[in-house]
């Protein structure tokens, strides 16, 4: 942990990275003051491991037609998981829609602005209960994604990447680092992940661009590389979740069940495209009908 940690220098790191959010943020639909919660807490599941830049069509469609949590609790969750499209991991689309009923049955249909509220719906996790109540509701949460993550491995203990996994001495950092005012604190958090979504990235930070560069624990050292073993890219051709994809692409495009041999003609590995079905269908975004079809869930 770099020595420089302390009140003055985290009142000088907030006064900087706030200052520089100010003038570099990215205008984006979720950070709107018009935004519903609803909408704020939509981004944040389709953001998980997704660029904005895939996710600002898809968020914008499914805002237009499901407005509201009770909009989309009223339809099948297979319509969740068309309108999903191609954005990736699917079961996100799944849980956003049992999150939608949930809302409307437990909530009145209004997104919960407590944090435990926001962390019992379904597939909320720690990240994105706090997320949504820092960004929709502008309360004091510790908001730890990747580029967080990443900012305070170098600005703060001279890291060149986070541990492989989220850490409770990365967690316990995050709250040191708060700042006490709620509004100040829902801005930080926003103002963090920008910088390392910016500047601060994973592959060729632009440190020159960066408010911290001259008390930047990881510039200071002299920039080490990271240590441990290397990490591996996601493979993708070839893949069960290549596979997956295609067998659900073939069956959003579809208004009506589709056959094994619709499903056989996107794959010719009969046993990985077996595989691959069964585990659809045991993820609950593929349901199998009594006539050998198959369909996007109904219930």
């Amino acid at each position: 942990m770099t020595t420089t940690e302390g009140p003055t220098a985290h009142a000088t790191l907030h006064t900087r990275v706030l200052d520089w959010y100010a003038d570099h943020a990215r205008v984006l639909p979720w950070r709107e003051p018009g935004c519903s919660p609803w909408g704020v807490l939509v981004s944040e599941v389709m953001l998980q491991q997704t660029p904005v830049a895939r996710v600002l069509p898809r968020w914008q469609a499914w805002l237009e037609r499901w407005p509201t949590p009770s909009d989309l609790a009223a339809e099948p969750p297979g319509e969740a998981v068309r309108a999903w499209d191609r954005l990736g991991y699917p079961r996100r689309a799944l849980w956003l829609h049992a999150a939608a009923v949930a809302i409307r049955d437990e909530h009145g249909g209004q997104v919960p602005t407590d944090h435990a509220g926001l962390l019992a719906l379904p597939g909320v996790g720690a990240y994105t209960a706090a997320a949504v109540a820092s960004f929709a509701f502008g309360q004091r949460h510790a908001v730890v994604d990747t580029n967080v993550r990443r900012v305070h491995a170098r600005a703060v203990t001279g890291d060149a990447e986070p541990a492989a996994s989220l850490t409770a001495a990365e967690n316990r950092l995050a709250e040191r680092l708060l700042p006490d005012d709620e509004a100040t604190a829902a801005r930080w958090a926003v103002a963090v992940m920008e910088l390392g979504a910016l500047v601060c990235t994973a592959r060729s930070p632009r440190c020159d661009d960066c408010p911290l560069l001259d008390r930047c624990a990881w510039v200071l050292a002299g920039r080490p590389p990271r240590t441990g073993p290397a990490r591996r890219g996601q493979a993708w051709a070839g893949t069960d979740r290549q596979v997956r994809g295609r067998l659900l692409a073939v069956l959003r495009e579809s208004p009506d069940p589709v056959t094994a041999g619709d499903l056989a003609a996107c794959w010719a590995d009969a046993a990985q495209r077996a595989r691959c079905l069964d585990g659809l269908v045991a993820d609950g975004l593929v349901e199998p009908l009594d006539d050998g079809r198959f369909r996007l869930p109904r219930s």
